[in-house]
């Protein structure tokens, strides 16, 4: 475990606000609103630490970004293919599934991450209110 900077803990106050699961673009905007003088590269090198150390999370999503999880716990994700939201799936983690793998294959494995792909109820609401009025029957679209 690296040595807590200043700047580590200004970078995970402000991962701690954002409750999106966060590219390091839009930490690195988050933390240079406060903090001017901080380089995208400290912030990239810091997240990247934090989630080494077991801190924060890094999450692998299909979107091919590096995401950033405040929540560290092992615990699942769901992604909407709509809108890009990401939500955490609370699921018990099925640790289980490490040994029966290595058990299989003859690996280590020291993690998984599942990540559950599909349309939000937001997204979901929405395009049906959208195929109602398409079909020509009067719909109230609550915004």
């Amino acid at each position: 475990m690296e040595r807590n900077t200043v700047q580590r803990q200004l970078i995970l106050a402000e991962l701690r606000k954002l409750n999106n699961h966060p590219t390091i673009e839009e930490v690195f905007t988050e933390v240079k609103n406060e903090h001017p003088a901080i380089s995208k590269t400290t912030v990239y090198r810091n997240l990247r630490q934090l989630a080494k150390d077991g801190i924060i999370r890094q999450v692998a999503l299909p979107d091919g970004l590096e995401r950033y999880d405040r929540i560290a716990d092992q615990h699942y994700h769901f992604n909407c293919m709509q809108c890009g939201n990401i939500l955490d799936v609370e699921y018990n983690y099925l640790a289980g599934i490490d040994d029966a793998i290595q058990k299989k294959y003859r690996v280590q494995v020291d993690k998984h991450d599942v990540v559950f792909i599909g349309m939000c109820q937001k997204c979901k609401t929405a395009k049906k209110n959208v195929r109602r009025k398409n079909s020509g029957k009067e719909v109230i679209i609550n915004t």
